[in-house]
C-alpha cells in the first residue's frame, strides 16, 4: 500500500493566524516528503475558511519549491469552474515547475453554495457533465492543437502552453457514484474515493463498483484505487476526546455546507445541530472512532490491513479536521514513526 497526504489551509475561526496555518501546511508536506509519502494533495474550494484553496496549482507550486521527490496532486479541481485551455496550461505549468511531479485530479464539485457563486445556475448534481467534457479536452490540449465544439465550451484551434514535462500525466477522478467509476475506468484514470464517515462497507461498495466497471468497460485497467480518511493517531483518552470533538465540529459545519441549512459569515460556516446530522456525516463518537482512521498505532495498522485486503492501493491521510496544529503534527509524526514501518 502507498501513502498520500491531503491537507488544507484551514481556519475554524478568526483567531487562527493565517501565517501560522500557511506554515503548518508546508511543514506537514515536507514531513510527508521526507517520510516517503507518494503524493501531497491540495483541494479547490472558494470563499470558505475551512478549506482555503482558491487555486490548487498555486499551493502545489509553493510546495514544489520546498520539497524534493513527493508528487503533487490537485485533489481535485472542479471542472465547471475552469476553461479547458486555462486548466490545461496551469496544470502543465505546475508539471514544468515541479520537474514532472504533477498528479492531475479532476472532479464534479461538492457544495451547491460554491456553484451558486462560481457557476450560478448550475446544480451540483450536474457537475459531472462538465468533468466528462473537460478531461478529454485537457488531455488533447496537452498533446497539441485542438478545436473544440462541445456542449459547455467552444473554441478555435488552441494548444496548452506550456506542455507538461511528463509524457503521460497521471490523471485522477474523484468517484463515488457508479457512473463516475465507469467513466474513470473507460478513460484509464486513477480513482480517489472519500467515504466521509461511512463504515468499511462503503469502501467495499466502491471496490465492487470499480470491479464492475473494469469487467464491463476495460478489462486491462491498471489504475490506482485510493481511499481518503480523516486520520488521527492517539495513545490516550484525552487525545481521543480532542480528536473526536474536533471532527464533530468540522462535520457540524460540513453538514451546513452539504444541506445549506445554516449561514456562512466571513467565510466561516455556522455549525448546525449535531443531532440533525445523519447519513454521510453521522457524528456518534464511537462510530467515528470505528469508521475513521482514528486510534492507536496498532489499531490503525489493523484498519489499514483491512483496506489492503479490499484492494485499496493507496491510503490518503486526511490531516485537516479542525484539530490544533500541534496535535496534527504529533499525530502525523506518530503515523510516520509507528504505522508506516508496518507497510514498508
Amino acid at each position: 500500500m502507498k501513502f498520500h497526504l491531503a491537507i488544507n489551509l484551514e481556519r475554524m475561526d478568526a483567531s487562527a493566524d493565517m501565517k501560522e496555518v500557511q506554515q503548518h501546511t508546508l511543514e506537514m508536506v515536507r514531513l510527508a516528503d521526507e517520510a516517503g509519502f507518494d503524493v501531497a494533495w491540495a483541494a479547490e474550494h472558494h470563499a470558505l475558511e475551512m478549506t482555503i484553496a482558491p487555486d490548487p496549482f498555486l499551493l502545489l507550486g509553493w510546495w514544489a519549491a520546498h520539497t524534493n521527490r513527493i508528487r503533487l496532486g490537485s485533489g481535485v479541481v472542479n471542472a465547471a469552474y475552469w476553461h479547458p485551455v486555462k486548466l490545461a496550461g496551469e496544470a502543465a505549468m505546475l508539471d514544468l515547475l515541479s520537474n514532472g511531479r504533477l498528479e492531475f485530479g479532476i472532479g464534479s464539485g461538492a457544495y451547491q453554495r460554491e456553484f451558486d457563486r462560481m457557476k450560478p445556475g448550475l446544480s451540483q448534481k450536474d457537475g459531472w457533465r462538465y468533468m466528462q467534457e473537460a478531461l478529454p479536452v485537457v488531455r488533447a490540449l496537452w498533446r497539441g492543437d485542438v478545436v473544440h465544439d462541445g456542449e459547455f465550451w467552444k473554441f478555435p484551434r488552441a494548444t496548452s502552453c506550456p506542455k507538461p514535462l511528463q509524457k503521460e500525466v497521471p490523471v485522477w477522478v474523484a468517484a463515488r457514484a457508479p457512473i463516475t467509476f465507469d467513466y474513470a475506468v473507460e478513460n484509464n484514470c486513477n480513482i480517489m474515493s472519500w467515504p466521509l464517515t461511512l463504515p468499511l462497507s462503503e469502501i467495499e461498495t466502491y471496490r465492487e463498483r470499480l470491479d464492475a466497471a473494469v469487467a464491463a468497460h476495460n478489462p486491462g485497467y491498471k489504475g490506482t484505487f485510493a481511499v481518503m480518511r480523516h486520520t488521527v493517531v492517539y495513545d490516550n483518552d484525552v487525545e481521543r476526546s480532542k480528536a473526536i470533538d474536533a471532527v464533530r465540529q468540522v462535520l457540524a459545519r460540513f453538514g451546513n455546507l452539504m444541506t445549506q441549512s445554516g449561514d456562512v459569515m466571513e467565510g466561516f460556516p455556522e455549525a448546525v445541530a449535531l443531532e440533525s446530522l445523519e447519513g454521510n456525516v453521522r457524528v456518534d463518537p464511537d462510530m467515528l472512532e470505528e469508521n475513521l482512521m482514528f486510534g492507536t498505532p496498532a489499531r490503525i495498522i489493523e484498519k489499514l490491513h483491512a483496506y489492503e485486503a479490499l484492494g485499496v492501493d493507496a491510503f490518503i491521510y486526511y490531516a485537516s479536521l479542525g484539530l490544533g496544529i500541534a496535535e496534527q503534527k504529533r499525530s502525523f509524526q506518530r503515523f510516520i514513526d509507528d504505522v508506516l514501518p508496518a507497510f514498508s
